[in-house]
């Protein structure tokens, strides 16, 4: 296959778990990246893929870092046709009552606004080329327990996919999401939370475990390969008529 030949594609989260898969599978049809990670590891992963690609650090959180890579992609590739936003995680897991008022924002914060700021900072360039291809990366945890936070960020990003949708399909640009379920990843080498966790905390992510697996139809987690289908084909032109869709992936669970 080489659906994405000559397409220029800007992958967050790019380093680990999801958004690497997304861009060894996009490199492989032929895509042109631009991969952008709030860590160093991007630069090994730019070695692996090769020419057609390159990295950049970037703290997404910040709207000012968002309109920076955006322009370097531009300036690289002098057009920008996708963009899947990618960060994103939970980074505490405990019933609502035990978080502060600081790690309730922090949540919002890692999986909200790298999206919302992405969206904003590509939108002016894929219209005024007239085309493009959104595809934002949400869970199946607007619906789940102990991440409340992670889970309204998420339900954010889901409104947003559709609200934009709504706004930009007369004008070439395409809006979808993934919404994920729990997928099996290697451990990350750098983690989303390195506090090591207390018995409490540990007992709570296993009730995250449980639920995510009772809610499945399937009773498993899915792989990074079955990740990444749903968003590469979102992000193709096998999708050329679809847009503000959320795709559950879940197997089974609609989140």
């Amino acid at each position: 296959m080489n659906r994405f030949h000559e397409k220029v594609a800007l992958i967050t989260g790019a380093a680990q778990g999801i958004g690497r898969r997304v861009a060894e599978r996009m490199a492989a049809e032929g895509a042109r990246l631009i991969l952008v990670d709030r860590s160093e590891l991007v630069f090994e992963l730019q070695q692996q893929l090769g020419q057609d690609s390159f990295a950049l650090t970037a703290d997404l959180e910040q709207y000012s870092e968002c309109e920076r890579v955006m322009q370097a992609a531009v300036e690289r590739f002098s057009r920008l046709d996708i963009l899947i936003n990618n960060v994103g995680g939970t980074i505490w897991a405990k019933p609502f009552e035990h978080y502060e008022a600081s790690q309730i924002e922090a949540e919002v914060r890692r999986s909200l606004f790298p999206t919302l700021w992405c969206c904003h900072a590509a939108l002016p360039f894929m219209l005024e080329q007239g085309s493009g291809a959104i595809v934002n990366v949400s869970s199946i945890a607007t619906r789940s327990i102990n991440r409340v936070p992670y889970g309204a960020a998420k339900g954010g990003v889901n409104a947003l996919t559709a609200c934009l949708a709504f706004e930009t399909a007369g004008r070439g640009v395409r809006v979808n999401a993934t919404a994920p379920g729990g997928t099996d990843a290697p451990p990350r080498v750098i983690p989303r939370n390195s506090a090591e966790q207390s018995a409490e905390e540990k007992v709570w992510y296993q009730q995250i475990v449980d639920q995510t697996l009772d809610s499945s139809l399937m009773k498993r987690y899915g792989t990074l390969d079955e990740q990444a289908g749903a968003i590469l084909f979102l992000a193709s032109d096998d999708a050329s008529y679809i847009t503000g869709m959320v795709m559950p992936v879940g197997g089974g669970d609609q989140g």
